[in-house]
């Protein structure tokens, strides 16, 4: 199956991969993300042999839809409107027909993933629900304000969770963004202490660089299920 739209609501959702499969990988996208889509499925074949059906669901409003809660800006003028609730909501709703209309079994496995802002969305998801298998999450913005505490209070509930960064991305003048590196670091060592199935891995260069192949490398690592 490649790039068939479906429409849920008042999102589209473009489906790549195989009816029937086992993993549904669940990923907020925008059209940065939707052209890179394609390399993004085939990257994902060519690192596992893992039958998977993959959703991209279309976000219009980046910074509103995918922050957890609402923050002033932290370049530019615009800021953060904290409705991660809502999406995370829709997605809910959403994934029970996505199982159906494509024949993904009640226990197939989810992972949520993304790239930025859609991987903590990802991760701030699983503080709220234990209904996904893993976290696929690309240089998420884990320097988000509040983060890093509010995770610690309300802790990941995922067993396997993928984190990544570009080894350029901490090296910032803006001080709310420099704080990635550290951030990423601190989640990965209480992930491990937790028990959880986690890896942190490091790509050269900065944020922009092989956003699909970075998600990619994510979604195969759950999917792969090595530690």
């Amino acid at each position: 199956m490649d790039n068939q739209l479906l429409q849920i609501q008042n999102r589209s959702c473009r489906i790549y991969g195989d009816t029937g499969a086992e993993y549904l990988l669940l990923q907020m996208a925008d059209e940065h993300d939707f052209a890179g889509m394609a390399r993004e499925v085939e990257a994902i074949h060519r690192q596992t042999a893992q039958p998977f059906l993959l959703a991209a669901v279309q976000v219009e409003n980046w910074n509103d839809d995918l922050s957890p809660w609402p923050a002033p800006p932290v370049w530019g003028k615009q800021g953060f409107g904290g409705r991660a609730g809502d999406t995370l909501a829709w997605l809910e709703q959403a994934v029970p027909r996505i199982r159906r209309q494509y024949s993904i079994k009640e226990d197939g496995k989810a992972i949520l993933g993304g790239y930025s802002l859609a991987g903590l969305f990802a991760l701030w998801a699983e503080t709220q629900t234990d209904a996904l298998y893993g976290v696929a999450a690309a240089s998420p913005s884990v320097w988000f304000p509040g983060w890093s505490e509010y995770e610690a209070a309300h802790p990941i509930q995922a067993q396997r969770v993928y984190l990544s960064l570009g080894d350029r991305e901490e090296h910032t003048k803006n001080q709310t963004m420099a704080a990635v590196g550290d951030n990423i670091r601190t989640l990965h060592s209480a992930l491990i202490q937790r028990g959880k199935a986690c890896t942190l891995e490091w790509n050269a260069g900065g944020h922009f660089k092989d956003a699909d192949l970075r998600t990619a490398r994510a979604f195969a690592w759950v999917m792969e299920g090595k530690r």
